[in-house]
């Protein structure tokens, strides 16, 4: 039977204790979805296979998978590399609270379709895990349903595309706000599968009061999901399990890129910037709450900083001066680090398109060079 969402009651209001002012304004500051859609019919499986594939415009294609784990299918938004004829390594690009459920995703809010079309590397966005953090839950949710997304990500999703595909088999994952703490945790439990990991503007604790105020009002006050279906009774074993910051260890060997703002305005928080489209209500929304909720996964991304360097783990982290917890500091992100993960992953460069000559213009001939005629030789001597 198909999973639907439950009704959905009146939000409850949090306490707020002297974390919880530093995230007051997560629940608001990414819009909530406007459009989930339903997941598609479930079946019962043994085994994880690619039910079809769907062409789309340009080089994206929607590959539909049946999860074994899930017993439903997971559509699964692939883009092609430019040059199809060679292996490409493939980039797992992970959308934030909504799962791509909603109208906030990696297509609708960036030209990251066009910034790929130039490079040799496979894109794979799925859809769905709305307020899941990717992660294994320990029970089903009333309103979240089934969810098993580790396992999804690590061990269903890869092998089905490398069979349908002409990958080289390596891999690395990105992902934004919610997911940006995905990644990390999906690093840890693979730390073999991926050569490097990106998390942009993601709060890398989990089982310390911020961050357990963070994932409250993603998956409950958002999701309306029960947070202790998902790792157990709060501050147990399963949130512990699950805090990159406390299993740092296990992402050696495992290239880590973070970035975050500070949460102050910068050229990405005015009026007419891309995305605030001079919407005064929507500029106030990313000025105010967007700015609390960065200031905070600032403050978890040092601290994971901080980790690292005391572990003596490598680690790239980036810290703009300014920027909100909004869509197009992301997208720079993902561009800026790209030269970085294209690296870990060895890609190789597109050659340059070829131009065509232009037709009915001729080529310029430059006429032969006069030679004055050699004088004639005089007698020997």
């Amino acid at each position: 039977m198909a999973r639907t969402r439950a009704q959905r009651g009146p939000v409850s209001k949090p306490a707020l204790g002297a974390a919880g002012i530093a995230v007051a304004g997560i629940a608001l500051a990414v819009a909530l979805p406007t459009a989930i859609t339903p997941n598609l019919v479930a079946k019962v499986t043994k085994q994880s296979y690619i039910d079809a594939v769907l062409p789309g415009a340009g080089r994206k294609v929607t590959v539909v998978v049946q999860s074994a784990s899930m017993g439903r299918q997971i559509p699964v938004t692939v883009l092609k590399p430019r040059d199809e004829g060679k292996p490409a390594p493939v980039l797992y690009l992970l959308n934030g609270a909504g799962g791509g459920e909603d109208s906030a995703t990696w297509d609708a809010k960036t030209d990251y379709e066009r910034f790929f079309s130039t490079k040799n590397v496979y894109v794979a966005t799925p859809i769905g895990g709305a307020f899941s953090y990717y992660t294994d839950w320990q029970r089903d949710d009333p309103v979240l349903g089934r969810n098993k997304w580790q396992t999804f990500l690590t061990r269903e999703l890869p092998p089905l595309l490398n069979k349908q595909f002409k990958t080289t088999g390596a891999n690395a994952l990105a992902g934004i706000s919610m997911a940006g703490t995905s990644v990390l945790n999906l690093g840890v439990a693979a730390p073999k599968l991926y050569r490097s990991v990106a998390a942009y503007s993601g709060c890398a604790r989990t089982s310390d009061p911020l961050g357990q105020a963070y994932i409250r009002m993603v998956v409950s006050d958002r999701g309306r999901g029960d947070v202790t279906n998902m790792w157990g009774p709060i501050g147990g074993p399963g949130w512990i399990a699950n805090d990159p910051y406390l299993n740092a260890a296990r992402l050696r060997g495992t290239k880590v890129y973070m970035t975050t703002g500070t949460g102050m305005p910068g050229r990405n928080d005015t009026l007419g910037a891309p995305l605030v489209n001079n919407d005064p209500i929507s500029l106030a929304n990313q000025v105010v709450v967007g700015g609390l909720i960065e200031s905070a996964v600032n403050l978890c991304t040092q601290q994971m900083a901080q980790r690292f360097r005391q572990m003596h783990i490598p680690a790239t982290v980036i810290t703009r001066p300014t920027g909100t917890h909004s869509w197009k500091y992301w997208e720079e992100d993902l561009k800026r680090t790209w030269p970085m993960i294209a690296r870990d992953l060895g890609v190789v460069p597109a050659a340059p398109a070829k131009k065509a000559p232009v037709a009915g213009k001729p080529r310029a001939v430059k006429p032969p060079v006069a030679r004055a005629p050699k004088a004639p030789a005089g007698p020997r001597r």
